[in-house]
């Protein structure tokens, strides 16, 4: 890569304002600068900011290492304006085209300086090219990565919440299922049941399949897991929700549910469970 000359870094700080108010205008042609997730005055000192650090690192470096540590605050830079744009909502494209759209401004400046020697301007602007190039391309990576992390924890809070553990009665936990049953959500399941078994000292955990559009042999092995789970927490378990259908698929697929105490209902369940513990509920005379 061919290096910044002193004095295009020069030209950086000698025409700052020049700089950021052309770079300003393309922001505002491609709608950032009109963007309401994003205020004026924090797009103007993001823009102010990237500059000074882009002149500071790119000082006496003959190349473009994000790992040496005269990158370290440019990298920060980006990194932070990467996962605040992922939690704004915004995309890839948008992201990058904060780097790339001050390529223009300062192409317009790398014209002026080296108006008298083209072979000067046609490496600084190879060099600016392949520099705002690498930054860019890093900040797309770090904003992928941010949106990938932000998806996998909202997965994880919609798991979190399609899975909640009722308390039904002193020593009754319930929890009812919704939708497929995989891998994933059976770890979840066993976490926040678990967990609450501990908190409550609760005996009885009902597992309630209403829910759960189908059961094969991969769903029944978790429930399997679930339920094992349980026992060795000192608590026994109940599913409730069997329906005709269910009953039909386990029977013909041949799962061995032997040992667990199977309902139809989760009102049935909570009969069993209240009659484990002494109770027993009557109508109103």
């Amino acid at each position: 890569m061919t290096a910044l000359s002193p004095r295009t870094l020069s030209a950086l700080s000698d025409h700052e304002s020049t700089i950021l108010a052309a770079w300003s205008e393309n922001l505002s042609d491609s709608g950032a600068g009109h963007d309401q997730r994003i205020e004026p005055l924090q797009l103007q000192r993001q823009t102010k900011e990237f500059l000074a650090l882009l002149g500071m690192a790119a000082d006496g470096a003959e190349r473009v290492d994000l790992s040496q540590p005269q990158w370290a605050d440019t990298r920060r830079f980006l990194e932070e304006l990467s996962r605040s744009r992922a939690l704004q909502g915004f995309d890839s494209q948008h992201t990058a085209s904060f780097i790339f759209s001050l390529k223009k401004p300062l192409f317009q400046v790398l014209q002026r300086l080296y108006a008298d020697d083209a072979q000067a301007l046609g490496e600084q602007t190879w060099a600016v090219t392949e520099l705002l190039d690498t930054l860019g391309l890093y900040t797309v990576r770090v904003f992928q990565k941010s949106r990938e992390d932000i998806i996998a924890r909202q997965q994880e809070e919609l798991l979190e919440l399609s899975t909640p553990v009722v308390k039904l009665w002193d020593g009754v936990l319930a929890l009812p299922m919704i939708g497929t049953l995989d891998s994933q959500r059976t770890q979840v399941v066993m976490e926040s049941l678990l967990q609450r078994i501990v908190e409550t000292g609760s005996e009885i955990a009902i597992i309630d399949i209403t829910g759960v559009p189908t059961v094969d042999t991969l769903v029944a092995q978790h429930l399997l897991k679930t339920i094992t789970a349980i026992r060795l927490m000192g608590a026994d378990a109940i599913v409730s929700g069997v329906r005709p259908q269910i009953a039909q698929t386990i029977v013909h697929l041949g799962l061995d549910l032997q040992g667990v105490v199977t309902k139809a209902s989760l009102a049935d369940a909570l009969a069993l469970a209240l009659k484990r513990q002494g109770l027993s509920v009557r109508g109103k005379d």
